[in-house]
């Protein structure tokens, strides 16, 4: 029997909403009706169905200023995502060990899932008394340095989601869980550059975590520096180890193409 060639089996709406979503760039963020039509070489009303299969998942999304669409959240998602599988953890290793030893402190990388902070990577110094590793932990972004510092960069829109659908659960007596204080809380780590966890989540824990970010001014991630609070007194924190998060994050960063400050 003939074996079919991949080509035989593809889907043609398919290949046209993909040749839809690919139409968007910097240079062209914007398209109406017609001109998606015109571009795609289209009927307008294929166009309309393709639209009324991508807006309701969130890959495309209509100006209401404009009327016309532009890529949506989860377009977005897509290339973060990849960012983060293809380019940040192979970046961030060497930075994560040369911080674990400047630092001489349990030193991270992490991203924002689902609204949780999950720890992809960490590099241990020698130390005797040390915390325990939070690799693979998916854990609550409001109360984490890595949570707060990703959610401090958040689109509105989707800062507004989280506030909609996560509980601020308390974990210990400096947990914040008022929606009014975090909202400034994060407005003030914005500000800053970084975030700190001040036995938030732990008593005993503390931490300090700086933005990683794309060639466009994305947050994809954190490095984040944590270890016993004995260690970290607050101008151990202030002097030596939020500068040094600071410059890891920004060497990450560097290396996805960030040219920012």
């Amino acid at each position: 029997m003939h074996k079919k060639e991949k080509s035989d089996y593809m889907i043609q709406a398919v290949s046209h909403a993909l040749d839809l979503l690919e139409l968007f760039s910097e240079a062209s963020p914007e398209f109406g009706i017609a001109q998606l039509s015109k571009r795609l070489r289209l009927h307008k009303n294929n166009v309309l169905r393709l639209i009324a299969t991508l807006e309701p998942r969130e890959y495309i999304e209509e100006n209401k200023l404009t009327g016309n669409y532009r890529l949506g959240l989860k377009a977005l998602e897509l290339r973060t995502n990849f960012i983060r599988q293809m380019a940040l953890l192979p970046q961030a290793r060497p930075i994560l060990a040369t911080l674990a030893h400047e630092s001489n402190e349990n030193c991270y990388v992490a991203i924002l899932k689902d609204f949780r902070c999950v720890y992809l990577d960490v590099v241990e110094p020698p130390q005797v008394v040390r915390i325990v590793s939070r690799v693979g932990s998916r854990l609550p972004a409001h109360c984490t340095a890595a949570g707060k510092v990703q959610l401090a960069y958040l689109p509105e829109q989707e800062l507004e989601r989280f506030f909609a659908t996560r509980e601020l659960t308390r974990f210990t007596a400096a947990t914040i869980t008022d929606p009014v204080a975090l909202r400034e809380h994060l407005r003030q780590i914005a500000a800053q550059g970084f975030a700190i966890d001040d036995e938030e989540l732990e008593e005993g824990v503390r931490g300090v975590a700086a933005p990683i970010r794309t060639y466009d001014d994305q947050v994809v991630g954190a490095i984040i520096i944590s270890g016993p609070a004995m260690r970290l007194s607050d101008e151990r924190l202030k002097d030596g180890l939020v500068p040094l998060a600071i410059k890891a994050a920004r060497e990450v960063s560097a290396k996805l193409g960030y040219s920012g400050k």
